[in-house]
């Protein structure tokens, strides 16, 4: 059954198993698989395809012997090619009752995997192209909107170029923006300009995440490599006043649950996958008292930087070194 993008909000998918995405737009697919996986109970668990293909009979052991008392399950395979079809064959012919969820690139028309789950019933098959620049105009523009910030065409058009046509990239920007926004009634397309310029490099969230990780060589090599101007200051300090405070909430909740595997998987808004490791790291590196600590530096050296804006830039660094060098009772939960 072939359904396209927009039609998974209006169908009942809760009790349809297989699933099978593909196509070059990794944001749209990424806005599908988690449509799909909220209206599943279960458990997530994900494989990368040469995984299962290194030990076939381990996933297959893993997904049939499960006893009537377990719990649903949801499995997403990413990184999918033509190679996986036989495995996926046969856990359609076994009637798995758990989620299977099938990430793949492009697939040829004359794909077996494609053909099958295009002419069955019970299987569902999702298409994903890229985004043509009308439909990232109308998310960026109603980004905007809902802040009630003015912006041109040529502000638009500037982040839709970007993007390369996926909805993804967009969204990775427009969270920079919104970063770099905090309380600001307004931004010029300088200013956006400059922060979409980013992404060329390392982006500030990597920056930040790196020093907060305690990874001094990789702090080192992003800001060597990158030429960061005074706006691009605001804006690291900025995502680390967003990131040290979503730190204090889940230290917050860790204390009275003690399971931090929980506490990550159960956060609100949902962290992405590939970013809850580095969040648990943080989360171990950094005690109560110093992420707390941290966020009144945070603070002072935003001040600074404001009385003194043509010493941004080194501020901004110092600081950085500073956060690479604090004391933060290691595994502290």
């Amino acid at each position: 059954m072939i359904l396209k993008s927009f039609e998974i909000n209006k169908k009942d998918i809760s009790k349809l198993k297989f699933f099978l995405i593909y196509g070059e737009n990794e944001g749209l697919k990424k806005e599908i698989i988690n449509n799909i996986k909220s209206k599943h109970l279960g458990k997530e668990i994900k494989y990368e395809e040469s995984q299962v293909l290194e030990n076939i009979s381990n996933f297959h052991s893993e997904i049939k012997n499960r006893s009537l008392f377990d719990d649903n399950k949801k499995y997403l395979i990413e990184r999918c090619t033509e190679k996986i079809s036989g495995i996926v064959f046969e856990l359609i012919e076994n009637e798995i009752e758990d989620l299977i969820i099938i990430n793949c690139g492009l697939l040829e028309k004359k794909s077996k995997l494609r053909s099958l789950f295009e002419k069955s019933k019970s299987l569902v098959i999702i298409p994903t192209y890229k985004d043509n620049s009308q439909s990232l105009i109308n998310i960026a523009k109603m980004f905007f909107l809902e802040r009630k910030i003015s912006v041109s065409f040529e502000t638009l058009s500037l982040l839709v170029n970007r993007c390369s046509g996926d909805r993804g990239y967009l969204k990775q920007e427009l969270d920079k923006i919104s970063n770099y926004l905090n309380n600001k009634k307004s931004i010029s397309l300088k200013e956006i300009a400059t922060l979409t310029n980013l992404s060329e490099n390392y982006a500030a969230s990597e920056l930040v995440d790196a020093s907060l990780c305690k990874n001094v060589k990789k702090t080192q090599e992003i800001l060597n490599e990158n030429r960061y101007s005074q706006e691009d200051s605001f804006l690291i300090l900025r995502i680390f006043l967003n990131k040290t405070k979503k730190i204090l909430n889940l230290k917050e909740i860790i204390n009275s649950e003690k399971d931090i595997e929980k506490v990550i998987s159960a956060c609100k808004p949902p962290i992405f996958w590939k970013d809850k490791p580095v969040i648990k790291k943080q989360l171990q590196l950094w005690s109560y008292e110093a992420i707390n600590s941290l966020i009144f530096k945070l603070n002072e050296i935003e001040l600074k930087i404001k009385k003194n804006n043509s010493l941004s830039l080194i501020l901004m660094k110092n600081f950085i070194y500073e956060v690479l060098e604090i004391e933060t009772n290691s595994y502290s939960l």
